[in-house]
């Protein structure tokens, strides 16, 4: 595994228990775990007051542990800011933080079957926070059904009562926040798919921790510049289209060339001196009525491509997007893998190995070479067991679809994760909404092959062409198709 990394709090998440790791090592420094306390509930107040200032009254549900303590802190400043403030919860042990808190916090603590909820409220979520890893109990159940029902806000702290911070899941009845404040670090569940969504807007909020103790033995990034930024492909005024690279992507037959023609395009704009396509002679036509600056080359059968492969200056491929043909997507992925360069397979190239992923990983030994990008369907055709344990989270499941077969995953989604063999992980949470269209896909395929093309390590490359992808959604705009997305690459 990675060596132990540190980092800022807002590029390195940390699972929950990483996280109590974080807050013994605060503790053992020497910090006050009660002005810690002070600080969280702090921020929770403040996030109450700044978006919630008609608020008639605040409902904190206090639960017993640290999490509570910090609603008994917010209730407090939030009484002494004129707020009319309602506590429900259960009385934490004497003795610890929590218990300072709620000593310090004037008014009753009413039980929890007793909650009840009127127009005006604000709902305080201090129950259990990142550290719950089972479903809730009957009663909070039934409470947060109320809440639901009668669509009151609900800021939560650290996370929604109800939500695995490891994997994103709700572990079974879960409150749907509108805000959630975290401290330190986020944790997985903040973006991982649902829990991002119940998570609603998050504000992760500075209560001291120095970022020196803010690290992981098992880190996942956020993913961000810093991952890949000294490994971006370098420019100066001697290169040539050589230089940068040639990127080689397979079109479909006559009927689907659309897919390949636009991870073509993708990898030309994404920095590749040459592009080119390998197509069916059958479609040779119809692409020439489309390409200008990308090349074609007419290939027929493993021996035109044999051929054509004896060229060395050809640095990548691309195969999958609209190919149409499995048993000759197996076959040519054979041919490439033998080049010992870089190879990216999507689409229909992944399908072809579906019934047996094996196959596929004999095709990569060695140095990393392969990758790929499945969506949910195509990632649980390859591997149907990882996608049906309910114990592994999207990271896990990545980390360990890399390791089975020595490559560079692309688990897109909503909470796209790249993950290499080493156990090297990033989540890119970045992507605007409506990126989920037709051949979406096929552009991020073609941008990450033009970064190999360049010669960017397989990791790197994914983790900059997920995020470039990302970019130019957002600059494409909500009515974008994903013909848009390569125009908009040039100007990042």
């Amino acid at each position: 595994m990675p060596r132990t990394l540190m980092a800022t709090n807002d590029t390195v998440l940390l699972t929950p228990a990483a996280m109590g790791l974080v807050d013994k090592a605060a503790i053992d420094s020497g910090l006050d775990g009660y002005a810690l306390m002070q600080a969280a509930g702090a921020h929770v107040a403040a996030v109450f007051l700044a978006n919630y200032p008609s608020a008639l009254r605040a409902v904190v549900l206090c639960g017993p542990g640290n999490n509570g303590g910090d609603g008994h802190v917010a209730a407090r400043l939030l009484l002494g800011s004129g707020v009319e403030v309602i506590r429900y919860g259960t009385a934490p042990r004497p003795g610890g933080d929590a218990a300072v808190a709620f000593a310090a916090c004037p008014g009753p603590l009413h039980r929890l079957e007793d909650c009840h909820f009127r127009p005006g409220d604000v709902i305080i979520d201090a129950l259990f926070g990142a550290g719950l890893d089972r479903p809730v109990s009957a009663g909070v159940a039934a409470l947060i059904a109320r809440a639901t029902s009668t669509r009151i806000p609900v800021i939560a702290v650290d996370l929604p009562s109800g939500l695995s911070g490891r994997t994103g899941v709700p572990t079974g009845p879960c409150f749907s926040a509108a805000h959630t404040v975290t401290f330190a670090a986020l944790k997985p569940g903040h973006l991982l798919m649902p829990g991002k969504s119940l998570c609603g807007e998050t504000h992760l909020c500075d209560i001291g921790i120095p970022a020196r103790l803010i690290c992981s033995a098992d880190p996942v990034w956020r993913n961000h510049r810093g991952i890949y930024q000294t490994h971006l492909p370098a420019t100066d005024a001697a290169q040539h289209k050589y230089s940068r690279g040639h990127l080689v992507v397979f079109s479909g037959p006559l009927i689907s060339t659309g897919a390949g023609r636009m991870a073509a395009e993708a990898g030309l704009r994404s920095g590749a001196g040459l592009v080119s396509m390998a197509t069916p002679p059958g479609a040779v036509m119809v692409q020439a009525t489309h390409l200008t600056a990308i090349m074609q080359r007419s290939i027929k059968d493993e021996a035109d491509l044999d051929a054509w492969l004896t060229d060395k200056r050809l640095s990548a491929f691309v195969i999958g997007p609209g190919f149409g043909d499995l048993a000759k997507a197996r076959a040519y992925t054979g041919t490439l893998a033998a080049t010992g360069r870089p190879v990216l397979l999507d689409a229909d190239a992944l399908t072809a190995f579906g019934d047996d992923a094996t196959v596929l990983a004999n095709l990569f030994v060695g140095e990393t070479r392969l990758l790929i990008t499945p969506h949910e369907g195509e990632f649980r055709r390859l591997f149907a067991d990882l996608a049906d344990d309910d114990n592994l989270s999207k990271i896990d499941r990545a980390r360990a679809a890399a390791q089975r077969l020595n490559a560079v995953v692309i688990y897109k989604g909503a909470d796209t994760v790249i993950a290499a063999p080493d156990g090297r992980c990033a989540l890119n949470a970045d992507a605007p909404r409506w990126l989920a269209t037709a051949g979406s896909g096929d552009v991020l395929s073609g941008i990450v092959g033009g970064m190999l093309a360049q010669a960017m390590p397989p990791f790197e490359a994914g983790c900059a062409g997920v995020a470039l992808h990302s970019q130019a959604g957002w600059r494409a705009g909500e009515a974008m198709t994903a013909e848009d997305l390569p125009g908009q690459l040039g100007r990042l």
